[in-house]
């Protein structure tokens, strides 16, 4: 499996699990992505949904901003990667 880095975390809120993503990459719902702030603390989870603007969107592309629900608390500066099968 690859994985090419198509984003930054630059912020999160906790209490209701949301992750905002400043995407170099393009990213669309069911990608498998990965966020790590380091190796100890990455998990890979399957994009569900995602926002911009406050707007449900099916896929986003670079320079969009994204809200998107993660599965697991996130710090800023986190990198998101997208997971790709080889």
């Amino acid at each position: 499996m690859g994985k090419k880095p198509i984003g930054k975390v630059t912020h999160f809120f906790d209490k209701i699990g949301v992750a905002v993503v400043e995407l170099t990459g393009s990213l669309k719902a069911g990608d498998t992505i990965e966020i790590a702030k380091d190796e100890e603390n990455a998990f890979q989870q399957v994009v569900t949904s995602m926002q911009v603007d406050h707007k449900p969107v099916e896929k986003a592309k670079k320079g969009d901003a994204i809200g998107m629900k993660v599965d697991n608390p996130v710090k800023e500066g986190a990198i998101v990667s997208k997971v790709t099968e080889k």
